[in-house]
C-alpha cells in the first residue's frame, strides 16, 4: 500500500514522505490515526502543502525550542510528592512522564509533551533527585532535576 505521511512516524519517515507499507499497517494504524493519506494524483498537491508547512514550522520551532529550553533550565524546585512503600524510599507505583510534565507546569514552567521527556530507566521508582531530559527539537535538548518527595 502506497501512502503519504502527514506526521512524523518513528522508523518510517517524516511528513510529506511517500512510503510503501503493508496493507494491514496502513489500513489499521496509519490511516485511522491520521498519520497518512492514500497516495493519489491529487494527494501530490497536499504533499507540497505539508512540506511547506513543515519547513515553516521547523524555522519557528528552533527559536521556540531555545526559548523553552531557557524556561525549563531556569526552573528551580521542580518537585513531585508521591506515596512511598516504607522508609527505604521505594515508591508504591512509579513516576511517569505525564506526572513529570504536570510537575513542570505546576512549577511555573511551560506545558510539555510527555513523549518529549526522557526519564531514567523509563520510570522513576524511588525518592530523591533525578535528572530528566527534554527533547524539544533535534538540535535542542534541555535538562533539569526533578525532586521526588515522599508525601
Amino acid at each position: 500500500m502506497k501512502l503519504i505521511l502527514t506526521a512524523d512516524v518513528d522508523n518510517l519517515g517524516a511528513p510529506g514522505d511517500t512510503v510503501e507499507v503493508k496493507d494491514g499497517y496502513g489500513r489499521n494504524y496509519l490511516l485511522p490515526r491520521g498519520l497518512a493519506i492514500v497516495a493519489t494524483r491529487g494527494a501530490e498537491k497536499q504533499v507540497d502543502g505539508i512540506r511547506r508547512a513543515q519547513e515553516a514550522r521547523a524555522v519557528r520551532g528552533l527559536d521556540h525550542a531555545k526559548e523553552l529550553k531557557a524556561a525549563i533550565e531556569g526552573l528551580e524546585g521542580v518537585s513531585l510528592t508521591v506515596k512511598t512503600a516504607g522508609d527505604s524510599g521505594k515508591l508504591f507505583g512509579s513516576v511517569t512522564a505525564a506526572d513529570v510534565a504536570g510537575a513542570v507546569k505546576a512549577a511555573g514552567g511551560p506545558v510539555l509533551d510527555k513523549r518529549s521527556l526522557e526519564l531514567p530507566k523509563a520510570h522513576i521508582k524511588a525518592t530523591g533527585k533525578h535528572q530528566v531530559i527534554v527533547n524539544l527539537h533535534p538540535d535542542v535538548v534541555a535538562k533539569f532535576h526533578l525532586n521526588v518527595v515522599a508525601g
